[in-house]
């Protein structure tokens, strides 16, 4: 279940990475689903440091 939770975290991080420049470098239909992409980044990022830190949350 760790591994999960850390393919989670690292996951996030990298959609976040790649959606936040994106959002300001595409034109504005597909701006809006890279920053939507960024905010879904970062909700896996704290999904899973919160999963990591407390293992029976949920």
């Amino acid at each position: 279940m760790i591994a999960k939770h850390i393919a989670l975290v690292v996951v996030g991080l990298a959609v976040t990475s790649l959606g936040l420049p994106a959002s300001f470098r595409l034109r504005q239909p597909w701006q809006i689903l890279a920053a939507l992409a960024a905010l879904g980044g970062v909700v896996a990022t704290l999904l899973g440091v919160l999963l990591l830190a407390v293992p029976g949350f949920f």
